[in-house]
């Protein structure tokens, strides 16, 4: 049974930083993409960041490019988000997945396992 298991979410001052961590279980693929979703209230879900284990590229959204860094440690089998320069529309619930792609991908219908999600709420 594949289980993702989300943590490090919190409250942040708007120019603070976070760091999110996603442990997967159960997942018995080598190479894989693994991204970052974010969902703000009343708005849809979207792809923040994606790299692929594999060889370690990434993906991210323009929204957060030069802010936030995406990294996997394969040894814990665990995703990263380094969230830096935070601001105010950053506040959402952040999901890990994961896809069976040989590349990153931030495309969601990609992802067929998710975590439960961690809550990021940044305040000015």
């Amino acid at each position: 049974q594949v289980q993702l298991v989300e943590s490090g979410g919190g409250s942040v001052q708007a120019g603070g930083s976070l760091r999110l961590s996603c442990q997967v279980f159960g997942y018995t693929y080598f190479s894989y993409s693994m991204g970052w979703f974010r969902q703000a209230p009343g708005k849809e879900r979207e792809g923040v960041a994606a790299i692929y284990t594999g060889s370690g590229s990434t993906y991210y959204a323009d929204s957060v490019k030069g802010r936030f860094t995406i990294s996997h440690n394969n040894a814990k089998s665990t995703l990263y988000l380094q969230m830096n320069s935070l601001k105010r529309e950053d506040t959402a619930m952040y999901y890990c997945a994961t896809a069976q792609r040989s590349w990153a991908t931030l495309v969601e219908h990609d992802y067929k396992y998710w975590g439960q999600g961690t809550q990021v709420t940044v305040s000015s």
